[in-house]
């Protein structure tokens, strides 16, 4: 029995359907990081605008992607579930 588990461990992929859920869920985090970043630019080259050190684009946005990154660590790391496993 142990054998047919070592087998099957082997054909399946290296992770399970809930890690590349969770994989997709943060590559959406870091995505909507880059998004909050994005502005600020001014339409004349001689005028200086500000709005590029709002806090959204210098804390909030970096804060966003770095949980998106800690978030995608998390998603490789997390065992799975097996259906074999009594608690």
């Amino acid at each position: 029995m142990v054998k047919k588990e070592q087998e099957d461990m082997k054909q399946g992929f290296a992770l399970a359907k809930e890690n590349y859920k969770l994989l997709v869920i943060g590559f959406a985090i870091i995505i909507l990081g880059f998004i909050l970043m994005v502005g600020g630019k001014s339409n004349d080259p001689n005028v200086f605008n500000s709005e590029i050190f709002s806090f959204r684009r210098i804390t909030l946005a970096p804060m966003v992607v770095l949980f998106g990154f800690l978030f995608e660590i998390y998603a490789i790391m997390k065992k799975p579930k097996s259906d074999n496993e009594s608690v």
